[in-house]
């Protein structure tokens, strides 16, 4: 069985286009369609269903594609040891990433990386908690930059911590206090991120059983920034995700304080090849390029685990 064969069926689930996955992988699309109707015929099952929309994975073959991405990356991290022997050190890493983590730490730990490896490509995929999960759980990407939150079983290392802010329009009543007590929450119109997924901040609201009047919802957090410009009401999120955007508003710290925890997260016992093992060692010795108080952090994350 062609494992070849098999990577252009995943490139074609990948981007729901057979025209798509020939482009990529320098076939035409009626070469791919013979290549996927050949696996097809090997074991005995439709692999793709194809809509309006493109194509996606038949019912049977949902059920096979962590298998294929595992058998995919075993032949990637073969590729990469025989590489690293040579000396050549090549290789792919895909990461998922919420886009502030993306925005604010890939770029820099990217490029210090590539000094040093210079022909490693980067795959970036941006996106809400939930889908960073289910990209990760799949096998469709190597590792993820996230928060780690309850029932969530992975490998973590932690990196840094960012506190969670108020965000309120400059004209708001409490935008001159030095912080903002979660307990004022019921009283306002609150704008909630992520359509109401953001998982940090939900469980922050769960934590201290706030019942909040939610004015309305967005899915990108600058268009939540521009509507606390425009005073249609508040929100929480964590500073990193505020950083950059030329919004006026005010920020305040939260009364008490909270924090979340980013970190690197690894599905158990997946496959990890050379390169992104390199990665996330240079990642957690180069964090403070991109943290400031890392190191801070650090030492306070020894000293809980010496409590223990």
């Amino acid at each position: 069985m062609s494992l070849n064969k098999w990577r252009i069926y995943i490139t074609a689930v990948d981007f729901g286009s057979l025209s798509k996955a020939a482009e990529k992988m320098g076939y035409t699309p009626s070469g791919v369609s013979q290549m996927i109707s050949s696996l097809e015929d090997e074991i005995g099952i439709p692999l793709l269903v194809r809509s309006s929309r493109g194509v996606i994975p038949s019912k049977g073959a949902t059920e096979l594609l962590p298998t294929i991405r595992d058998l995919l990356k075993a032949e990637e991290k073969l590729s990469q040891v025989t590489s690293s022997i040579r000396g050549m050190k090549k290789g792919s890493i895909t990461i998922g990433s919420y886009p502030s983590i993306a925005i604010h730490w890939l770029p820099k730990l990217i490029k210090e990386f590539q000094i040093q490896f210079p022909d490693i490509e980067f795959k970036i995929m941006e996106g809400l908690k939930q889908e960073i999960v289910s990209w990760l759980e799949e096998g469709i990407t190597d590792i993820s930059l996230m928060t780690l939150g309850e029932g969530i079983n992975y490998d973590w290392i932690p990196l840094a911590k960012d506190p969670m802010i108020a965000v309120l329009p400059k004209n708001h009543e409490k935008a001159k206090y030095t912080s903002y007590q979660l307990k004022w929450y019921k009283n306002e119109h609150f704008i909630m991120p992520a359509m109401g997924r953001d998982d940090d901040v939900v469980r922050l609201l769960e934590k201290y059983q706030l019942d909040v009047n939610i004015a309305h919802s967005t899915l990108e957090n600058i268009s939540t920034l521009a509507m606390i410009e425009q005073d249609m009401g508040m929100s929480i999120m964590n500073e990193l995700i505020t950083k950059r955007w030329d919004c006026d508003v005010v920020k305040l710290p939260l009364d008490p304080p909270e924090y979340i925890e980013f970190g690197i997260a690894f599905k158990p016992a997946s496959i990890v090849t050379p390169v992104t093992e390199r990665f996330v060692s240079f990642v957690k010795e180069n964090i403070e390029l991109v943290s400031e108080n890392y190191l801070k952090r650090n030492e306070d994350n020894k000293d809980e685990k010496n409590s223990n």
